[in-house]
């Protein structure tokens, strides 16, 4: 079960985009894993992708059709398969259905953004898709965001979704966001896939910059098991409905906008964690006083990614000697022991490198008996600081992943 997570109850409609689904049959029959998002003339579309280098042929595409254009027309989604590691098919694929996309809608192929999700080394089921995408495209409407969030699922146990509502000069703006992604979570740009829009009038480059920026603070931040997926995709359209001059970076609107934005990616990036496979425990990691926020990161992934911590946290057993190795194991020059401490949440564990006189075992096994948790690390290097979110692993972590092609 997710940890304190529930399916969204009442995402906000964004003026200018309209959502479809359908079935397609892509894993197994019987469930919507089909999504078009149709974006209205005018709209802005930024995106941010996978650093593996065995990029999805999706992946590919959005990348070289986004260097052409920001004049996107619509998003095609499919849940069950990655279309990664399929080679020139693979391609051919992505091109096929994003074609059929373009021929429904009344636009350019170039203008059709495919995203995949699902097992890895597959050709899509093209005939199936193409059959299906005029149904979704004849469902499309601007009230189907829960229904969006349910049909881009794989092992995920919980749509993922939020919205905000802003106030700005120029009108009231709206941003809503969905997101899928449970496992094979160490992202470096998103999350395996997220899908934001907001009818703020966003110029290109305020687009882009509050997308990076939202990233930045939220997708960047989590993790589950440390594997950066080939499929890992964050798009943010702005439809430009509201208000009648561009807000760029600078303008008093923008940093409204932009924190909107933030807080939804935040939310959806905390979601997926909460939700990371078979997880009992959300872990909140801050790393203090360092010379860095890059260090800072870089001790606070070590400890996120430890498989022993990650054991130790969903057993419920306060074995701080592994919160330790991780840290000395960060690849931090120079550390010194001596002026680093560990608390888990206000029961201290390490003072300037020693045990806490007054730490009782019972004490910190009360706080990871807890669903949620923070660990505070402090580095004695300097000021700057970072914060990261992951979870535990489980029995039912190795069982999903045992089990997942079955």
């Amino acid at each position: 079960m997710p940890v304190n997570l529930s399916a969204p109850s009442n995402l906000l409609p964004v003026a200018g985009i309209r959502l479809g689904v359908a079935e397609a049959a892509i894993k197994k029959p019987g469930r919507k894993d089909l999504l078009v998002i149709e974006i209205a003339e005018g709209g802005r579309v930024a995106g941010v992708f996978t650093q593996n280098a065995f990029a999805a042929a999706p992946v590919q595409l959005c990348r070289e059709r986004l260097a052409a254009t920001s004049a996107i027309r619509a998003l095609l989604v499919n849940a069950g398969n990655a279309n990664a590691a399929t080679g020139n098919g693979g391609l051919d694929d992505a091109r096929a259905t994003s074609a059929a996309v373009a021929s429904a809608l009344g636009c350019g192929p170039q203008q059709i953004l495919p995203f995949s999700t699902g097992v890895i080394g597959q050709r899509l089921p093209c005939e199936r898709m193409i059959a299906a995408i005029p149904v979704a495209v004849a469902a499309l409407d601007a009230d189907r965001w829960n229904l969006a969030a349910t049909t881009i699922m794989t092992t995920d146990t919980v749509a993922k979704g939020a919205s905000r509502r802003v106030a700005t000069s120029q009108g009231e703006v709206t941003v809503t966001g969905i997101a899928k992604g449970v496992g094979m979570i160490e992202p470096h740009m998103a999350t395996m896939l997220a899908f934001i829009a907001t009818d703020a009038r966003l110029g290109a480059t305020a687009v882009d910059a509050a997308l990076r920026a939202a990233v930045d603070d939220s997708f960047n931040c989590v993790t589950v098991d440390s594997d950066t997926s080939t499929n890992d995709s964050c798009v943010l359209c702005a439809t430009a409905r509201v208000g009648t001059r561009d807000i760029e970076p600078g303008d008093p609107d923008y940093g409204v906008v932009a924190a909107a934005i933030r807080e939804v990616c935040i939310e959806l990036a905390q979601a997926v964690v909460r939700d990371g496979e078979g997880a009992t425990r959300f872990i909140t990691i801050n790393v203090g006083d360092a010379a860095s926020v890059a260090e800072a990161r870089q001790v606070g992934y070590a400890i996120a990614n430890s498989p022993l911590v990650k054991t130790a946290m969903f057993a419920g057993d306060a074995n701080w000697g592994r919160i330790v190795m991780a840290i000395g194991k960060a690849g931090v020059a120079g550390l010194d022991p001596a002026k680093v401490g560990i608390t888990l949440d206000d029961v201290v564990l390490l003072d300037r490198g020693q045990p806490h006189p007054d730490y009782r075992e019972e004490r910190g096994a009360a706080v990871v008996a807890r669903p949620e948790f923070t660990i505070h690390v402090s580095l004695g290097r300097g000021t700057a600081h970072a914060r990261l979110w992951t979870c535990d692993f489980s029995y039912e972590y190795v069982k999903i992943n045992a089990e997942y092609r079955t």
